[in-house]
């Protein structure tokens, strides 16, 4: 029959295994959680910078956005304009045709009376 001192010291022999085991275990995991921390500063740090660089384009687009806006105005009234342009170049042809036909008319007249004054009208 074992005695109690030899079953004693087995246990403690195998808590101090134990203990070491589990001292190099948290050991281990220490190491493994600083290294998660260090890796978590680092993702944080560049979803920071994402964002920063994503806040800059945005406001690169709307600027861009707000530009193109302002130019469709613009050319909404050039179009306004050359509308207004076209109507007068061609209310200004109507009026030189109606002026050419008036100059026809008097030049047909005046053929007319210059043949009667001649009399070269046969």
């Amino acid at each position: 029959m074992p005695s109690a001192d030899n079953d004693f010291e087995t246990r403690l022999t195998a808590v101090e295994r134990e203990l070491a085991r589990l001292r190099e275990k948290a050991a281990i995991t220490g190491n493994d959680a600083a290294g998660a921390r260090v890796l978590a500063a680092g993702a944080d740090r560049d979803v920071s910078e994402v964002r920063a660089e994503l806040r800059a384009h945005t406001q690169g687009l709307n600027a861009l956005r707000e530009t193109q806006v302002e130019q469709g105005g613009a050319i909404t009234g050039l179009r306004r304009d050359l509308d207004g342009l076209r109507r007068e170049v061609r209310e200004g042809f109507t009026e030189m045709r109606d002026g050419f036909g008036t100059v026809a008319t008097g030049m047909a007249q005046l053929t007319a009376l210059l043949t009667n004054i001649t009399g070269e009208g046969g």
